[in-house]
């Protein structure tokens, strides 16, 4: 009996010792995988805090401005606050008006108002002028106007709603006029949502603009890189090499440089309307600068290897065995190619095509050199309020749309792909 109890107490302690020793095992093994993690997170924390400090933070920012509108709550405090009384029905209440005139008085002499005004303006044509002018008259004065007759005098224009309902539209602290501005729309003086006059709808007809241009710049680029990606692909490697350098070549060169070579040719004067004179095509120069024309010919030539690399890369991962296999069960070579090569270089496509179409959306320079008034895209609209008109919330908004259309292609491209990976798996 006692040797069985001896016994049982060498299991029992044996077991404890395993348990202990698995236990050590666990606990050492959870400390190399966590300080594996850390290892990780301490190499990958540069990047992220480079992505943070170049990308997230300046997009964050962008959005904020686009619909911040702190400056007027802040500059007309005890105006913002009573001016949400009024219900947009005739003028507002003459303690609002003169709560108003007071603070604007004080805008005049503190020399804030120019800025404020500018701000004003862009909801209503004409409200610099009256802000600047009844805050020059406010100035002279000892006291406030007593009554609404008084607050005419200094001028007429207060007598219209229209300038009160853009104080009580930009009463708070965010606003969405700056979206509905890049949408050719607008609050009108009873604070609905209504069209731009037509002589201001000028954005909606920029955006189906860039995007046709960059459509037809993204099918032209497909149409040409789709059979030199294909002779990219199939030509030994000593001569595709070779081709290859030339289509890498336009990256060795700038960008300018590029643009710049393109203007000498297109121009009223230059060697393409030399060539097609001297042979007799036209008997007249044509104009190929400072239009779409020209705009689309250099975009195409800047952005013909984005969309040449993507096909390349897919195409060569293509075995011949497909092609050879759908020959031999009885497919003709244009059959082959169209049912069962294209198929398989579809992500190379789509690839291809969303780069240069996301590329060629926010251009700048080339549109700016080479197209002129005709052929410029929304990138120049958003640089010119952000360097001429100083109207940073308007190219916010600006490019926080343009932001949203290329979340939606990226979107719309993952679900095209997914559903082709889908079929080819099946």
């Amino acid at each position: 009996m006692s040797r069985e109890l001896t016994g049982l107490n060498s299991v029992l302690s044996l077991q404890r010792k395993l348990v202990r020793t698995d236990n050590s095992l666990k606990a050492q093994l959870k400390r190399a995988e966590r300080k594996k993690q850390i290892r990780s997170i301490l190499l990958i924390l540069p990047l992220v805090c480079f992505i943070c400090v170049t990308f997230a933070f300046p997009i964050a920012e962008m959005l904020y401005r686009s619909v911040d509108n702190n400056a007027l709550p802040k500059a007309f405090p005890q105006s913002s606050s009573a001016i949400k009384e009024w219900d947009y029905q005739g003028l507002p209440s003459l303690s609002i008006q003169q709560t108003f005139m007071g603070e604007l008085k004080q805008r005049y002499q503190d020399k804030t108002l120019p800025k404020l005004a500018n701000r004003m303006n862009i909801e209503v044509s004409g409200m610099r002028s009256l802000l600047m002018k009844t805050g020059r008259k406010l100035a002279k004065l000892e006291s406030l106007p007593q009554s609404l007759e008084e607050i005419k005098k200094l001028d007429k224009r207060w007598a219209k709603p229209q300038y009160w309902a853009a104080l009580k539209n930009l009463s708070s602290p965010y606003t969405l006029s700056y979206y509905l501005a890049a949408l050719d729309l607008r609050y009108d003086a009873n604070g609905e949502i209504s069209a731009q006059p037509e002589t201001r709808q000028v954005y909606v007809d920029l955006f189906t603009k860039t995007l046709g241009m960059s459509l037809v710049i993204t099918v032209i680029c497909l149409v040409m890189a789709y059979p030199v990606a294909y002779l990219l692909a199939n030509l030994p490697d000593k001569q595709a090499n070779l081709l290859l350098i030339v289509v890498l070549l336009p990256f060795w060169t700038s960008l300018l440089v590029r643009t710049t070579s393109w203007i000498v040719l297109l121009q009223n004067q230059g060697v393409v309307n030399d060539l097609l004179l001297w042979l007799g095509i036209t008997s007249e120069r044509l104009a190929m600068m400072h239009n779409t024309f020209g705009t689309i010919v250099a975009m195409v030539h800047i952005l013909l290897p984005f969309m040449i690399l993507p096909l390349y890369s897919v195409m060569k991962g293509i075995s011949p065995s497909y092609f050879r296999a759908a020959r031999s069960l009885g497919a003709t070579p244009s059959v082959a190619f169209v049912e069962v090569y294209m198929p398989l270089t579809m992500p190379g496509v789509g690839a291809g095509a969303l780069l240069t179409f996301i590329l060629s959306i926010g251009f700048y320079i080339t549109p700016a050199l080479v197209g002129g008034r005709s052929g410029q895209m929304i990138s120049n609209m958003i640089a010119y309020h952000m360097q001429t008109s100083l109207n940073w919330g308007m190219a916010a908004a600006l490019g926080g749309l343009l932001l949203a259309v290329v979340t939606v292609l990226f979107y719309l491209f993952n679900r095209i792909v997914g559903i082709n990976n889908i079929k080819v798996g099946g």
